[in-house]
């Protein structure tokens, strides 16, 4: 009896000890699914709305499926200039003839392209050498380079100050570049990482997204000094910038929350925020018919249309693949997409009328 008795307390007290572990590893389980359901719904996609748009044109690119990004058009002459980063080249394509003209190579892991019509030129960055690479738009041939920050990404043209702007995202700067000779101007150091970039030409100014501060910057190009800085409530890591100067507003992507916000360029004041779908990157405007596109990484294209200085959500869904990368043509309306998977699996670029 006094070994039985004297056995039973440690049994009971490895008992309890167990029940402590279970319950805790159940609390742990219990809590880590709630941060996978909190995750989920907050990653989850926005509400579909059916794109106002009918497939009018698929071309074949040359290439293997690596991801492609940037892509500008030359609307006068029906250029579009894609930067297939994974391959390490540009596709130039006439859309009115819906033909590849060529493919230029050579350029290290190409992540921004900017055709300039007026100077006949295309310019490029090299994000795998830091470098600005200055092409020729007729020929192809490569002009010349000139040293970035780290990470060029985005581009921009100043038409009065003959100057291209070349986004460093990791380096958080400018680097500002004559267009004519290629070489460096100077650099504007953002304070934080860097987005999109535009020019305004009604102000004469140059703006930038800083996506670590969340921030609208506004730079004066002739003494490259930020003139001020516009926050960005309800915006998290700001990156996708394009511009509507006839109605002062500007169109701002954020990345990490799927939001898209519409800012007055003379106030700062955010106007409206819109949900898009998730990680969206590039935005390409249409004025002529007040329309906005939005291409996301996941695929989700979100089309919206300005009424008045608010914009409203026309098209919202999945596009296609890989289909975060839009160009539009002010004149046809015609939007581009260049996708690393079409129909047969194969890189095309793809090309939409709207249908109201």
């Amino acid at each position: 009896m006094t070994e039985a008795v004297s056995l039973h307390p440690p049994v009971r007290k490895w008992a309890r000890r167990g029940w402590l572990w279970v319950i805790a590893a159940v609390v742990v389980v219990v809590a880590a699914a709630g941060v996978v359901i909190v995750a989920l719904v907050g990653h989850r996609s926005p509400a579909r709305v059916s794109l106002p748009l009918r497939p009018v044109g698929e071309i074949a690119l040359p290439g293997d499926s690596s991801r492609f990004d940037y892509a500008s058009l030359d609307t006068n002459r029906g250029l579009l200039f894609v930067a297939h980063l994974g391959a390490s080249q540009i596709i130039e394509v006439d859309v009115h003839t819906g033909t590849v003209v060529r493919t230029i190579p050579g350029i290290d892991q190409v992540h921004g392209v900017l055709v300039v019509p007026q100077r006949h030129r295309v310019y490029a960055t090299a994000t795998g050498a830091n470098q600005m690479v200055v092409l020729d738009e007729d020929t192809g041939a490569r002009l010349g380079q000139a040293p970035t920050g780290d990470y060029p990404d985005g581009l921009a043209y100043d038409p009065v100050h003959h100057t291209i702007w070349t986004t460093n995202e990791t380096g958080g700067s400018e680097t500002v570049i004559d267009a004519d000779s290629g070489q460096v101007r100077g650099t504007v150091q953002l304070g934080g990482e860097a987005g999109n970039v535009a020019y305004d030409p009604d102000s004469g100014r140059m703006l930038v997204d800083v996506q670590t501060r969340n921030q609208l910057a506004v730079i004066d190009p002739t003494t490259l000094a930020v003139t001020r800085r516009m926050p960005l409530p309800g915006c998290d890591h700001a990156h996708g910038l394009s511009l509507d100067p006839a109605h002062r507003l500007a169109f701002v992507s954020c990345d990490a929350n799927a939001t898209l916000l519409t800012v007055d360029l003379d106030t700062g004041q955010v106007l409206d925020t819109q949900r898009v779908g998730d990680n969206p990157d590039v935005l390409a405007y249409d004025p002529a018919a007040g329309r906005l596109y939005v291409a996301a990484e996941s695929g989700w294209l979100t089309m919206l249309d300005r009424h008045d200085r608010q914009m409203t959500v026309a098209g919202r869904s999945h596009l296609a693949d890989g289909a975060h990368v839009v160009a539009v043509d002010p004149t046809t309306h015609r939007s581009f997409y260049p996708v690393p998977h079409a129909t047969d699996g194969r890189p095309a670029l793809l090309s939409y009328l709207p249908i109201r």
